[in-house]
């Protein structure tokens, strides 16, 4: 199991100015990083690879599907620009050196239909997932489609949706990311649902239910490692917390108000409760 955080706490897109932090994360005892792939050139992830590699770190990726294209559409074209937008999204972390790209990437955020996803939908998804992650193996890249809360999103709100996503698709450079927060709002039991599909989870995000310090909120994290560790999970727990930095990112999140005194109690908070949480657990 490895230790990740969040890039997403500082910003949509990391430079420079940003490299201060690799080393504190580091120093904090982390064994990689997770950087937003939102916008930018391969040269770019390319000369942050080595960045990060410096630090003695690895790394994940995250990111999101733009509107201008769309795995569900009825349209072939915007199916297209979804497909091509993945490929883009996999060369970035194939330059980067990231393992795996993870995020919602199954919908333009924030879109909605009134109804729940038609099975048409379901199979337009399949189709273009299945593409995209057989390009991403051929780069040694994996995907792991993340399901959010239905506030955010219609398509893929559970874990039950995500393992079955998963396994229509039937890749093995796919799988899906279980999430604390959205989990915390669409799973009855946040333990049940690792039991349940633990053989299509290839990415864990550990997130408080408000968003801030992951163990100064009500999620239960001692169940969550226990299950993960019974069910043998071996891969990625990556926080993902939200700040008030980012004007744009905390408008889509919804952070009104200050969750935390600032960004290194989250990450030094987190690393100290997965590190002992995950230990206990044993």
């Amino acid at each position: 199991m490895k230790l990740g955080f969040n890039f997403l706490l500082w910003t949509t897109h990391v430079a420079e100015q940003h490299l201060p932090i690799l080393d504190a994360i580091k120093a904090t005892g982390y064994d990689g990083v997770e950087i937003p792939v939102f916008s930018g050139e391969e040269t770019h992830f390319a000369w942050l690879r080595t960045q990060i590699e410096n630090a003695g770190l690895q790394c994940t990726a995250a990111g999101a599907m733009p509107s201008g294209g769309n795995p569900l559409s009825p349209d072939p074209v915007l199916r297209e620009k979804a497909l091509d937008h993945l490929k883009w999204a996999v060369d970035c972390c194939a330059a980067l050196g990231a393992e795996l790209f993870a995020g919602p990437f199954f919908q333009p955020l924030g879109e909605f239909t009134g109804q729940g996803p038609t099975e048409d939908e379901k199979s337009r998804c399949v189709e273009v997932h299945k593409a995209a992650a057989q390009y991403a193996g051929r780069a040694g890249v994996k995907l792991s489609v993340e399901p959010l809360n239905r506030f955010e999103c219609y398509f893929l709100n559970t874990a039950a949706a995500a393992a079955e996503l998963v396994r229509r698709v039937d890749e093995p450079a796919y799988g899906y990311l279980y999430d604390t927060f959205h989990f915390n709002i669409e799973e009855n039991s946040l333990t049940d649902a690792v039991a349940r599909t633990i053989g299509q989870i290839n990415h864990v995000h550990i997130s408080e239910n408000n968003r801030g310090i992951p163990g100064a909120g009500h999620i239960d994290f001692a169940a969550v490692f226990r299950a993960l560790r019974t069910a043998g999970y071996d891969g990625w727990m990556t926080v993902e917390a939200f700040g008030s930095a980012l004007p744009d990112l905390s408008a889509a999140t919804r952070i009104w108000r200050p969750l935390f005194e600032g960004p290194e109690a989250v990450y030094r908070g987190a690393y100290a409760l997965m590190r002992q949480g995950w230990d206990a657990a044993a």
